[in-house]
């Protein structure tokens, strides 16, 4: 099968596209996805690098959707059928099929394309988690959250969402994706520069600190949504208010550097580095997400922006578009 893999770390052209790289075989409890889409997440560069370690060789990729080629019993003893449109999230879907645990299918509900849930498996799961149960509740209905780069992938999910939870939402984004910030329902939003040559936001370009301060009438936010990393950590601390939280949970512009935790003394505040794992530790756990977002999706009352799709031949592309910044939302590859 055509599979896109990583037989050594490095830029993005160590992600290689192989015509012949065996496929899988059906396992017990297993069942064999035909992919239609993959997502691409900055998870998968960060594991591409070698920052998140793999072993080698690996199929690139976390996330898919498509429908079901082959069924074990165990699974077709669970209802599930050769035909069946699903998505869901495990290693190696960068591929044309792609072997998933039963209890790792997400079914895709009539009226939600395969594209845009493909989409909610890591980007719509993540700000699922993030807008819900990562801040431990130190947010409450009605106090102020900061969620950097808003018209992003992840965070347009999680500023749309954390609206719905009925937080109020300060949103960041770079003049040439002020459109799509605009759309999401933000009560305030934050609008920087660009980094020259790049549609990267500069975060120096403005004293958000200074903003977030005004807009809150000097108390701060209770929670901090962050997936820039290392431009935004001071910037997010800062921010927080009394005993508010610091969810920092990508590096889209370089980890997160090392910092003494009595930094957070003054506002008895807290940091937490969830990942996605943690918070579909159970089948329940996983579909109550799940289903909650088909649900908002066909209520409308979530929008999502499939960006751009790429051919599974231009791996690299795919790889090299999402790290320059250039994204307005959900990145795939068609295969």
């Amino acid at each position: 099968m055509k599979a896109a893999v990583v037989r050594e770390v490095g830029d993005a052209h160590a992600l290689k596209v192989e015509p012949d790289f065996p496929s899988p075989s059906l396992e017990p409890g297993k069942v064999i996805v035909k992919n239609q889409f993959a997502g691409i997440n900055f998870i998968d560069t960060y594991h591409r690098k070698g920052m998140y370690a793999r072993d080698l060789p690996f199929i690139g990729g976390q996330e898919g959707g498509g429908v079901v080629a082959a069924v074990s019993d165990e699974a077709a003893a669970e209802g599930i059928k050769v035909g069946d449109k699903v998505a869901y999230s495990v290693f190696g879907s960068y591929a044309e099929y792609t072997s998933v645990p039963a209890a790792k299918l997400l079914p895709v509900p009539d009226g939600v394309g395969l594209d845009v849930a493909t989409a909610c498996v890591v980007q719509g799961l993540t700000a699922h988690y993030l807008t819900t149960s990562a801040h431990a509740d130190l947010i409450q209905p009605g106090e102020w959250c900061l969620i950097h780069g808003v018209a992003g992938g992840t965070c347009q999910w999680a500023a749309q969402m954390a609206k719905l939870r009925g937080y109020k939402v300060i949103g960041t984004c770079s003049k040439g994706k002020e459109d799509i910030g605009k759309s999401l329902g933000c009560d305030e939003l934050l609008v920087l520069d660009e980094v020259p040559g790049t549609s990267y936001e500069d975060y120096d370009s403005m004293d958000i600190v200074a903003k977030v301060m005004e807009i809150t009438d000097g108390k701060g936010v209770k929670c901090v949504i962050d997936g820039i990393g290392k431009s935004t950590v001071d910037i997010s601390i800062n921010s927080l208010g009394h005993r508010g939280i610091f969810v920092s949970f990508g590096n889209a512009s370089g980890a997160v550097p090392a910092f003494p935790v009595l930094r957070l003394i003054g506002k008895s505040a807290y940091v937490t580095r969830p990942k996605l794992l943690d918070y579909i530790t159970t089948r329940e756990e996983l579909v109550g997400r799940a289903n909650e977002i088909f649900g908002w999706l066909q209520e409308g009352k979530l929008n999502v922006s499939v960006d751009t799709s790429f051919p599974l031949d231009q791996a690299a592309e795919g790889h090299l578009y999402l790290e320059a910044g250039k994204s307005k939302g959900k990145v795939l590859y068609e295969i």
